[in-house]
């Protein structure tokens, strides 16, 4: 849990996370990211669409072990956070 907490705070720092799944499923649709991290309590429904849609763009899923709430305060928001978008960082 740690080392995700760390990565996801480091990628925030450098700009690379977009909170939200309506604009995760639009970066995913152009293979732009590394990783999605779901909080444990995100709705089944969307994850299975994300999660499929991740496998065909060959990006990694995490599951963070908290809720949204404690996910929101991971990234320094005020509100809870169902999924985060970790872009790749371009070469």
């Amino acid at each position: 849990m740690m080392e995700l907490e760390k990565l996801i705070k480091k990628k925030i720092k450098e700009k690379k996370v977009t909170i939200g799944y309506d604009k995760m499923m639009k970066l995913i649709k152009v293979s732009s990211l590394e990783m999605i991290v779901f909080a444990n309590d995100f709705p089944e429904e969307k994850r299975k669409i994300a999660e499929h849609n991740a496998k065909l763009s060959k990006t990694k899923v995490e599951e963070y072990p908290g809720d949204c709430i404690s996910l929101g305060l991971v990234c320094g928001k005020p509100f809870p956070v169902g999924v985060i978008a970790i872009k790749r960082s371009s070469k």
